[in-house]
């Protein structure tokens, strides 16, 4: 038995392999599935151009319940017409039957290349080798197997009582999540009130995935999904819900930390707000802003681009300038007089020694009242361009 199927949760087995989606030999099919009858928590993303995919699993999650899910990695399926679609039901009815469960009970994700379609005769070829049951464990073949661009996989695990939660997560770019970002999944053998799982889960999707960005691109097959068989018995509610706010914000700051291109995570912190929601709009807008980026990037110690980004929310008519407070970790750089630095240059070279690392704070208090939000993003590269530029060819 390997670590990852010791510290797996019970009942959820995993299948990986290439299938020539994109081809370069690379497992690009994978299969998670329980044992047993899941409850499931779902968010998608609402593009107006939402693959089939979405749409699909959207309805395959409507009663909360579902076995798992099949992923193809390296090919979105997106904008491919009623073939695309008639191809998502195919996979996921081939599926289904080779794994031995309703059809209706699988879910289907898909990411990549827009405007593709599928490789039907090889994926029908493969799925006719699948067999039932898979195999236990497997999760880190699974996080490895549904990256596109990632430079790493991204697994993370906890205890939870006498029950096992993982997650992983794939995606480093076209990330400004709406309900949900990138491709996330979830799986835990505790056993969880359906109203209760669903209520927890969208809490904390909110406070993570919601709260990262990358390029301000939202992606149109965004899906996150958690799937709770109860193989372990109940759990504490409380104690879940911290344990999978603890899986995601890892999660997030290593996709963030990933992100194309990227060399530094960015982390604003934003307090002193009208109410969450305006410390949310304000974070993204500095962390969304290419000249903060290419500032952290540089490392510029360039503090008047954070202030830039906040003054543009200007349908937030209750951000007074003269209330603000800017800082770079512990650095005050605004207002003028707070940052303990005698002159100019010590404050930039203060500033400047707080971007010299891999992870960059940018802390803002907008002096209105107790709203807070923490977001997190990337510098802006060469690499990023250089990648996204080759995207397709």
């Amino acid at each position: 038995m390997t670590d990852d199927d010791a510290f797996a949760p019970r009942g959820f087995g995993v299948h990986t392999a290439p299938v020539g989606l994109l081809d370069d030999g690379r497992d690009d099919f994978t299969v998670v599935l329980s044992a047993v009858p899941a409850t499931v928590s779902a968010v998608f993303t609402r593009s107006r151009f939402a693959g089939p995919s979405v749409v699909v699993s959207r309805a395959a999650c409507a009663d909360r319940s579902a076995r798992g899910v099949v992923v193809l990695a390296r090919n979105a399926n997106v904008a491919t017409g009623e073939e695309g679609m008639a191809n998502a039901l195919e996979v996921r009815a081939l599926t289904a039957r080779a794994a031995g469960v309703p059809e209706d009970e699988l879910m289907i994700a898909s990411t990549g290349v827009i405007g593709r379609q599928y490789p039907m005769p090889a994926i029908r070829d493969h799925i006719k080798t699948l067999g039932a049951p898979l195999p236990e464990g497997g999760f880190e073949r699974a996080a490895r197997a549904i990256m596109t661009t990632d430079t790493r996989p991204k697994l993370v695990r906890r205890r939870v009582g006498d029950a096992v939660l993982v997650g992983m997560a794939k995606g480093v770019g076209m990330m400004e999540p709406d309900m949900a970002t990138l491709l996330t999944f979830f799986a835990t053998d505790a056993r969880l009130d359906a109203e209760e799982q669903d209520r927890l889960f969208r809490r904390v999707m909110d406070r993570t995935f919601n709260a990262v960005s990358i390029d301000t691109d939202t992606s149109t097959s965004d899906t996150s999904a958690l799937f709770a068989n109860g193989l372990a018995g109940e759990v504490n509610a409380d104690d879940f819900e911290e344990a999978l706010y603890e899986v995601a914000l890892a999660l997030v700051k290593d996709i963030a930390s990933d992100g194309e291109g990227a060399d530094k995570l960015i982390e604003v912190r934003v307090g002193g707000a009208r109410d969450d929601a305006q410390a949310k709009r304000v974070g993204k807008a500095v962390v969304n802003s290419p000249l903060v980026k290419t500032a952290v990037h540089g490392g510029d110690p360039n503090w008047g681009r954070v202030a830039m980004a906040i003054g543009k929310c200007s349908a937030d008519t209750d951000i007074d300038q003269d209330r603000v407070a800017i800082r770079f970790g512990e650095v005050g750089v605004y207002p003028p007089g707070r940052a303990g630095a005698h002159d100019e240059e010590s404050v930039r070279a203060a500033v400047a020694a707080e971007m010299n690392g891999s992870e960059v704070v940018i802390g803002i208090d907008l002096g209105i009242g107790d709203g807070a939000f923490t977001v997190y993003g990337c510098d802006l590269t060469e690499g990023y361009v250089r990648l996204n530029a080759d995207y397709s060819t």
